[in-house]
């Protein structure tokens, strides 16, 4: 399994695509445990008061793991992981 980092967090870890220790079966939380733990420098920037930042988004094959169970969301095979920081619009102009 694997996570897909976005913006400046893909630059904090030093990668756009992190290999985590998850299989099918494990959940949400366990991959981003793993890739936190692996990439000390993101927890700060993911998490705030012990829990996921609600300016980041979790997503799961495209869609966030809040319309699902959280990050207690089960695994499965083939599953793509994300993690995307907040996202500011361009120039008005």
């Amino acid at each position: 399994m694997e996570w897909k980092l976005f913006a400046d967090l893909a630059e904090i870890a030093g990668d756009r695509v992190i290999p985590v220790d998850a299989t099918a079966g494990d959940t949400v939380g366990d991959a981003l445990d793993d890739l936190l733990d692996s990439h000390p420098a993101l927890r700060e920037r993911v998490i705030e008061d012990g829990a996921v930042a609600d300016h980041i988004n979790v997503l799961r094959n495209g869609r966030s793991v809040y319309h699902d169970d959280g990050l207690s969301t089960t695994l499965e095979d083939g599953d793509e992981l994300a993690l995307f920081p907040p996202v500011s619009g361009g120039n008005a102009d």
